[in-house]
């Protein structure tokens, strides 16, 4: 308070002060650390099972319900739906859009995948990786009963 009334440059100190601070916060927060090559590795395995077993529950679930539908009118109808949708050069366009897009978009993807997982690195894995390992390892079990990653 003695400051305030009898200091004319307390105003432009507090200023300049929040000025460093706010510099000070924004080059902490540009540098993103990189991850570790295990971590990297490690996201890339529990990846790849789980796109595998997602892939196998499609491809399970769409030879159930072919199954169910054959031979029913609505299942004919589908059939010649899907058909005609392949065939038609609208959805041809869209579906070629859409991996050009997806195509554009990966290395972006991919950059900003890297930096969530140098900050979990750095900051989160020595707090939870403990605990997101075990729960991992704890629903394999399960995800193998459920959704396995390979056909039997």
């Amino acid at each position: 308070m003695y400051l305030e009334q009898w200091d004319p440059y307390y105003h432009k100190m507090k200023l300049a002060l929040a000025l460093i601070v706010a510099l000070q916060v924004s080059v902490c927060l540009c540098h993103l650390p990189t991850p570790d090559k295990e971590l990297v590795e490690k996201y890339e395995g529990l990846k790849a099972i789980f796109l595998k077993r997602l892939a196998n529950a499609y491809e399970t679930a769409h030879t159930t319900i072919e199954k169910l539908a054959e031979g029913t009118i609505t299942g004919e109808k589908v059939k010649e739906i899907a058909q005609h949708a392949k065939e038609n050069e609208r959805i041809q366009v869209i579906a070629k859009l859409a991996a050009a897009v997806g195509e554009e978009l990966h290395p972006a993807l991919e950059k900003a995948r890297l930096a969530a997982l140098g900050v979990y690195g750095e900051y989160l894995r020595p707090y939870i990786g403990i605990y997101l390992d075990t729960a991992i390892n704890n629903i394999k079990p399960v995800l193998d009963t459920w959704l396995p990653a390979e056909k039997h």
